[in-house]
């Protein structure tokens, strides 16, 4: 009886404020806000985080689950960790504390890409670079180099002489091993 006079006799003028947390849909910014309904949470919310839509939804940052009514606000505990969802914004969980990064899809081991350019006008084919990452980690790298009309012809003669010394000592091996069957 005593309560309830009490009440009576000296309501409140303005019930206290809580303190509350509350964090973007990223998590990448968190504010203390302190507030003594959902409709004051909100509404600090909206200018702590300078959201121009009024149109947001505050759910548990934990699970997710939607804090709309003010009596569900009223029974939440103070330092209540609270997100703030723009419109077309999902909570998503964390794990360890840590917010969970969608990856994308990986669609193949290694990417190979290859790029030709020219360092100079005057050269004959140009340069090309060959380049291989594998699993998206490891990279590797290599460049090929044909300056001049001069360089390619020297390259390509030395390749044919190399071709012909290798064909020599196969038909010198060749003739040698036929005579020792005969």
């Amino acid at each position: 009886v005593g309560a309830v006079t009490k009440q009576t006799l000296f309501p409140p003028l303005m019930p206290a404020g809580r303190p509350f947390r509350v964090s973007n849909a990223s998590r990448s910014s968190r504010k203390g806000i302190v507030a003594s309904s959902l409709q004051e949470l909100i509404s600090k919310t909206l200018d702590a985080f300078l959201i121009s839509a009024g149109i947001v939804t505050l759910v548990l940052e934990e699970d997710g689950t939607v804090v709309d009514t003010e009596e569900f606000f009223k029974s939440l505990d103070d330092n209540t960790h609270f997100m703030v969802l723009e419109k077309g914004q999902k909570w998503t969980q964390t794990r360890n504390g840590v917010a969970a990064v969608r990856q994308k899809k990986k669609m193949g081991v290694a990417n190979i890409t290859f790029d030709l350019y020219k360092l100079n006008p005057k050269d004959f084919i140009g340069c090309l670079n060959i380049k291989a990452t594998f699993y998206e980690i490891y990279s590797v790298s290599y460049d090929i180099k044909c300056m001049g009309a001069k360089s390619v012809l020297r390259k390509v003669l030395q390749l044919m002489s190399h071709a012909a010394q290798i064909t020599g000592q196969f038909l010198l091996c060749t003739g040698t091993y036929m005579l020792q069957l005969m």
